[in-house]
């Protein structure tokens, strides 16, 4: 891959406290397979709770991808940028398709994250990760198979935390839960690259047939003590008693591609309390770049997607994202602005995304 001088990254600042959570994370941080997670000082953990609200937003990057900010801390789901054509969506696929990172497509979207979580192997999920994390020094969370690969492809050992689905995990106020989910099945109930890692590839992956599956994960990400849930997925099937009392007050929800899974979208509000606010991703077609509207992906049906979401929960609101938009934590577009000289949002609305 190609190497571009590394991107300057701010010192860690206390984390600006989210609206309107529903509920404070249970729990106490369960042990991940090594490498170890630095563990939180309690200076650090009073540090970032009573701050007032101002200054997060999120981003999506296309595919399951997001970017959130708050205040000078980054963090990435996912964040596949490169989006070059393997012709799956034209229904030519080549799995074959040789891996690639295109940095000024990177650059242009990243800024300068400190953590990159990562819900599964596939490349239109990991391919531009070894890129950022060896430019940023980001701390990179997945699987093992995940960590496997990254290795392989040069990314330092020491600099990835490997995880299963259960842990609470607090990086200095943003706290992480980890849940354990389950990949997306097509109408003959399979998927593309199956199949896990215990130890790294030789020689490192080449092509996207290279890059396995290696299990599937989902995040919840809170912000503050008193910040919103925000839950992420990467792939649309899961497990409802993984799911059961997360109860995220916005919902990452991934669109699936046909109706293997039973019931999807009703178990899945069900299993999750009916979020105040779902947003649909993975619907576009990643093969286009992240600019201009975004192209649904002819297998997707969005519009049914959005649909069945309002038939399962009339007090749910839908938000169908765009790549140009930045969003508060209610998912309503911010007004960009300028100050201290440096890029800074406004928040454009902050009433608690939801109140039960």
């Amino acid at each position: 891959m190609t190497h571009e001088p590394a991107l300057p990254r701010p010192a860690a600042a206390p984390l600006v406290r989210l609206l309107g959570r529903r509920t404070v994370l249970r729990g106490a941080a369960a042990s991940a397979a090594a490498p170890a997670i630095p563990a939180v000082t309690a200076a650090a953990a009073h540090a970032n709770s009573g701050l007032p609200a101002s200054g997060v937003t999120l981003r999506w990057l296309g595919t399951a991808g997001w970017r959130i900010d708050a205040g000078t801390r980054t963090v990435l789901v996912d964040p596949y940028l490169t989006r070059f054509p393997t012709g799956l969506h034209e229904g030519r696929f080549n799995p074959r398709t040789r891996l690639r990172t295109l940095p000024e497509r990177v650059h242009a979207h990243v800024g300068s994250p400190e953590l990159i979580l990562v819900t599964h192997s596939h490349w239109d999920h990991l391919n531009d990760v070894p890129y950022i994390a060896k430019i940023t020094g980001a701390r990179v969370v997945g699987t093992e198979t995940t960590y496997h690969l990254l290795v392989a492809l040069g990314v330092p050992a020491g600099q990835i935390s490997v995880v299963k689905g259960g842990e609470v995990l607090d990086f200095a106020g943003i706290v992480t839960e980890v849940v354990p989910a389950l990949h997306s099945r097509d109408k003959r109930h399979a998927y593309f690259a199956p199949g896990t890692l215990n130890t790294p590839p030789h020689p490192a992956p080449k092509t996207v047939a290279d890059l396995p599956e290696g299990n599937t994960l989902a995040f919840q990400i809170t912000l503050g003590d008193k910040g919103s849930s925000v839950l992420f997925m990467g792939a649309s099937d899961f497990s409802e008693r993984a799911m059961h009392g997360l109860r995220p007050d916005l919902a990452m929800a991934a669109v699936p591609s046909s109706t293997a899974t039973r019931a999807y979208v009703p178990r899945l509000l069900k299993a999750l309390d009916a979020p105040g606010i779902v947003v649909p991703v993975h619907w576009d077609n990643f093969e286009r770049p992240l600019t201009g509207s975004p192209v649904p992906d002819p297998a997707m049906d969005l519009a049914a997607f959005c649909a069945a979401v309002t038939a399962a929960s009339p007090t749910t609101r839908v938000v169908v994202p765009d790549y140009r938009s930045v969003y508060d934590t209610t998912m309503r577009p911010v007004t960009p602005r300028r100050a201290n000289g440096r890029a800074a949002f406004e928040d454009a609305l902050t009433p608690s995304p939801r109140t039960r």
